[in-house]
């Protein structure tokens, strides 16, 4: 068995099955059946021929071009991404995209990589490209996002500390009694108008 289609048959049961039938024979529920395990199978089939020599050299080639498109992040500048599959499971995930200068991965916004499994293209296909490639691998971003106010930077812990104030005063509040939490203000009293002095 060739090595494209080693292993497949686990989840395309009838790929050996190489007789194509007509549509004479086919029933009615039996040509989307046939179509789907076809997309399957061609798909699975396209996850292992981008791991072999001429499959990574198409695949460098759309990357160098920007064919699968760039990393939305600031600090990234506009970096190329490579397609990656979450899950080695057909079904599980779409395909995301994988930024190789800050190794993180991100939703595609183009409609028509909303439907293609990640499995396609697998869960190690970028890491076996910068393994055979080293040279492409892109430097690390040198610079980062810092949170400020007021231009003043944000400790790490400031959010914990305002998270902490904020639990100790609502649970100050509920343990407090109810006749003490509203107490209406005592009523205050008229002044008396002073009695003119009698000559």
């Amino acid at each position: 068995m060739n090595f494209s289609v080693r292993s497949v048959g686990h989840f395309c049961p009838h790929q050996d099955d190489y007789h194509l039938p007509t549509d004479d024979e086919l029933e009615d529920n039996q040509s989307d059946l046939v179509e789907q395990a076809a997309e399957m199978l061609y798909g699975l089939i396209h996850a292992r021929y981008i791991l072999t020599n001429r499959g990574l050299a198409q695949m460098i080639d759309k990357y160098q071009q920007g064919d699968f498109g760039h990393c939305s992040r600031v600090f990234c500048e506009n970096q190329p991404v490579l397609p990656i599959g979450l899950s080695d499971v057909p079904g599980e995930s779409m395909v995301k995209l994988y930024c190789p200068k800050c190794c993180d991965v991100y939703n595609p916004k183009s409609s028509k990589h909303h439907h293609i499994d990640g499995v396609y293209f697998g869960t190690g296909f970028p890491h076996m490209l910068f393994m055979v490639h080293p040279e492409l691998r892109p430097p690390k971003p040198t610079n980062q996002f810092v949170p400020r106010l007021y231009g003043f930077k944000i400790h790490p812990l400031a959010y914990q500390l305002q998270y902490q104030a904020a639990a100790r005063s609502r649970s100050a509040n509920s343990a407090r009694p109810r006749s003490q939490k509203q107490q209406p203000p005592p009523p205050q009293q008229q002044a008396q108008p002073q009695q003119p002095f009698n000559k």
